[in-house]
């Protein structure tokens, strides 16, 4: 089955948009069957390549968080039974993995039977597979490179300045409750791109930070001049840091 890698930045939007997907695709309860279909499972990486882990994960994503609990004594083998009996009457047909990179914690021998249960399951069930993290996600699939040869590689990038941009942080700010428009000059997205780096969740932070103090000040819009004056909340507690080195703290 066609499968996908997705990696970018952290904070630029993998997480947001698997978790946008989920809910399109949300689990749906068939009456005659009794049975709850759910065509897409969103599963996150353990923080390290441990299968045990990883199974009883999914035993609670499809709602058989009892089953997981009174399974956490048996083998592996006796959970990827039960995972795959669950699974087969779910109706799958992607299985998403977030934060693909936490594979990298743990040793080689480990990573590759990570990646080798990965694989399974995309055979067991012919369903995609999508693998999201952070750049360093490239290495922990490369690791298998069966696994890899079936993953097509897309990056996210940062934001750059351009028409897209204008248009998506204008979208940002209309969606803030201001009374009033926020018209912004060109040289005030390029410093809202400088301030970011282009970080989807940081863009969000500095468009809520200067849209609540809008509203406090009784501007009632985002302008150019607290564009300028806002500081970075990573770079106030770089600021904090360096006072409190100082003063000896």
């Amino acid at each position: 089955m066609p499968s996908l890698l997705v990696h970018g930045a952290s904070g630029i939007g993998k997480t947001m948009i698997a978790r946008n997907l989920s809910r399109k695709y949300a689990p749906e309860y068939d009456p005659p069957s009794g049975i709850t279909r759910t065509q897409l499972l969103l599963l996150q990486a353990p923080p390290a390549p441990d299968e045990r882990r990883f199974y009883l994960h999914i035993l609670a994503a499809v709602g058989a968080l009892a089953t997981a609990l009174s399974a956490r004594a048996q083998s592996v083998a006796s959970l990827e039974v039960r995972v795959i009996a669950l699974l087969r009457d779910l109706g799958l047909r992607m299985v998403m993995i977030d934060k693909v990179h936490n594979l990298l914690a743990g040793p080689h021998r480990e990573q590759r039977r990570f990646l080798n249960v990965l694989r399974y399951l995309s055979n067991e069930f012919e369903v995609s597979l999508v693998c999201l993290g952070v750049s360093e996600a490239v290495d922990a699939i490369r690791g298998d490179i069966q696994l890899a040869r079936r993953l097509d590689e897309h990056h996210l990038p940062n934001w750059r300045d351009d028409a897209e941009f204008s248009d998506r942080i204008q979208t940002f700010i209309a969606a803030m409750p201001l009374e009033k428009k926020s018209n912004l000059k060109v040289t005030s997205l390029k410093q809202v791109l400088a301030l970011t780096g282009g970080v989807t969740s940081r863009i969000l932070a500095l468009v809520k930070d200067l849209a609540i103090d809008a509203i406090i000040t009784g501007e009632g819009c985002i302008n150019d001049d607290a564009i300028a004056r806002w500081t970075p909340v990573w770079s106030r507690h770089a600021t904090v840091g360096r006072q409190l080195e100082k003063s000896g703290v």
